[in-house]
């Protein structure tokens, strides 16, 4: 043994830690986008989140990972605690999917076999070209996302291939036996190292994976390995529970501390059995036997299933439990606290569910503030100070989700590596200062009501007649912004423009409509101001929403978020005969109206 295998098997560990970060974190991006969705649709039967609970695990390969995340739906008031629970449970057995993969070591492919395929000799290379084949040559959808998958399996075998190497030239002097034979003669010690690693490496798959790479060179009984087994779980549980306890709520910490629970349980579980059946004879024969990778992956697996099937039904008991252990908070909360609260950090590792957590607070903006400007129209032809004290009050709520939304993209926005959702933050960068200014423009429009109410001045019936036009023309055009937005309808998003252009021309229409009304002194002058900031207020709502069309457009389009002004400019121009045609119907509808109103005034 030299200073340089040591080096040589440190070296094979940071590839192997590496190889399952790359593939765990390409899998998580892959898939979360999906994963939400999935996930709150968990209902209240424990055994339907359980098998949640391992797929989902599977997939993304962390029960830390998924443990978080469901932390951060509870948190966000989609999944109760008790929806929770099952899923909690699941992903402990999920977990053993990695080691099972691991195993592939165990694979003895002599004499040029079909299974020399299935060798990490033969599958790392392969991985390896695969992954580096899609990355730099292959163009498509989600292509660098798989290459980074292979691209990490190849490295984890790699890996795992220069550690049993390396550990390998280390058992020649027995230090390894002498260690791995120390541990098992020492329970608690052996206890010990398993939770140290776990706690450290801050995941049981790895634990285990090195576990099984040492078990490849050295001769590793059965009453070490189970030991070590069951202190992973409760190494790897308390850095989840850490994680799920950051800046979050009640029940969001009550995740990680049932997590902490179920694993003290299953540990007590699997000694008491183990002993027992020791006592009895049962593992005479296997307690002191050599343990390959194979045969530690399945002893995992045994135990995780066999202590799910047996806790399973007391998740009550932990749900309970988890109430002793943390205390309901007695903060007051805001009408729009749940949105507010599924702005977790615990999603930034899958982007695409803070994403979705911002999604739907922007959404919530959107409609707040779309109502608030309805609730003002209103106001304009009766002013009700109660419904002018909603508006405010909603107004501050606007501006408690904007200010929370943005310093959480701002957050967010070094975790974001796909193009994909690279394009969604910028969209939702613009939109969420649109929808702010949407909110603003809902008061001025509450405070010119207001305005005219204590003043007793009032607006000709003429003036109301054609704010009335304006007003029907806003409305559509609110109803495409937030079809535009919400169902991420491109063809609402154009709609947009055309109707922002006839209430550009209506506003310098009524303008001069009005002046003339001044000149002949049918309107005070007073009410004839507070008129003008009305038309102003409602042309800049069509702006703000011509913006939110063309940042719904350039997340479609490739280009137009680089040239959105150009864009804009050519179809003012004249050169898309899609968007004439539409201006044209409009215009000549509501200028139909407005032609109404004036012969009626001149009868």
């Amino acid at each position: 043994m030299s200073i340089f295998d040591i080096i040589s098997l440190l070296g094979g560990l940071a590839l192997f830690l590496y190889g399952m970060k790359l593939m765990g974190n390409a899998l998580k991006e892959g898939s979360s986008g999906t994963l939400k969705i999935i996930m709150e649709k968990v209902t209240n039967n424990p055994i339907k989140a359980f098998f949640l609970g391992v797929i989902v695990t599977a997939v993304i390969q962390s029960s830390t990972a998924t443990i978080v995340i469901t932390s951060g739906l509870v948190a966000g008031g989609i999944i109760s605690l008790r929806q929770s629970l099952g899923i909690i449970i699941g992903a402990n057995v999920g977990t053993t999917v990695t080691g099972q993969i691991i195993r592939l070591l165990d694979v003895n492919a002599e004499g040029g076999s079909f299974l020399k395929l299935f060798t990490p000799s033969t599958l790392a290379p392969l991985a390896l070209i695969s992954g580096i084949i899609l990355i730099m040559f292959l163009k498509f959808n989600k292509s660098n996302n798989i290459g980074n998958v292979c691209m990490g399996f190849g490295i984890l075998f790699t890996g795992l291939m220069n550690m049993t190497a390396a550990v390998s030239t280390l058992t020649e002097g027995g230090l390894i036996e002498k260690i791995f034979s120390s541990l098992g003669d020492n329970p608690i010690l052996g206890y010990a190292a398993g939770t140290g690693v776990a706690f450290v490496l801050q995941s049981s798959s790895a634990t285990i994976g090195i576990l099984q790479a040492f078990s490849m060179a050295g001769d590793i009984p059965f009453r070490t390995v189970y030991i070590i087994i069951v202190g992973v779980y409760l190494g790897d549980c308390v850095t989840t529970a850490i994680v799920c306890s950051i800046g979050a709520k009640a029940d969001s910490k009550r995740v990680g501390i049932i997590n902490i629970l179920y694993n003290l349980s299953k540990t007590l579980l699997v000694i008491i059995a183990v002993t027992i059946f020791h006592k009895l004879g049962f593992l005479d024969e296997l307690w002191n036997s050599s343990m390959t990778p194979g045969t530690i992956a399945n002893a995992n697996t045994v135990f995780n299933l066999g202590c799910a099937v047996l806790l399973l039904p007391l998740v009550g008991v932990y749900e309970r439990l988890s109430h002793v252990i943390v205390k309901d908070e007695t903060v007051a909360r805001g009408k729009y606290s749940d949105k507010l609260d599924a702005l977790n950090p615990v999603f930034f590792s899958t982007p695409a569910l803070a994403l979705r957590s911002i999604y739907d607070v922007l959404r919530t903006m959107l409609e707040s503030a779309t109502n608030n400007i309805d609730k003002a129209m209103n106001l304009i032809y009766e002013y009700k100070p109660g419904i002018a004290a909603e508006i405010e009050k909603e107004e501050n709520a606007i501006d408690q989700m904007t200010d929370a939304a943005s310093s959480y993209m701002m957050k967010l926005s070094p975790h974001v590596k796909d193009d994909t959702h690279n394009k969604i933050l910028d969209q939702y960068y613009k939109d969420v200062t649109e929808f702010e200014r949407l909110g603003d423009h809902a008061v001025n429009l509450m405070e010119s009501a207001r305005e005219l109410a204590k003043d007793d001045s009032k607006l000709s019936p003429e003036a109301l007649d054609e704010i009335d036009i304006l007003r029907r023309l806003i409305g559509r055009i609110l109803e495409n912004a937030n079809l535009a937005f919400v169902k991420r309808d491109v063809v609402a998003a154009r709609h947009i423009e055309p109707m922002e252009e006839v209430v550009d021309d209506l506003v310098n229409s009524l303008h001069d409509n009005h002046i003339d009304r001044l000149k002949d002194g049918k309107c005070k002058v007073n009410a004839g101001i507070i008129f003008l900031d009305i038309l102003g207020n409602i042309e800049r709502i069509s702006d703000i929403c011509s913006n939110i069309g063309v940042a719904t457009i350039a997340r479609a389009t490739p280009g137009v978020d680089t040239l959105a002004h150009s864009y804009i400019s050519s179809l003012h121009q004249g050169n898309d005969a899609d968007y004439n045609m539409e201006y044209s119907k409009i215009h000549s509808e509501y200028y139909g109206m407005f032609k109404e109103i004036k012969s009626a005034k001149n009868k």
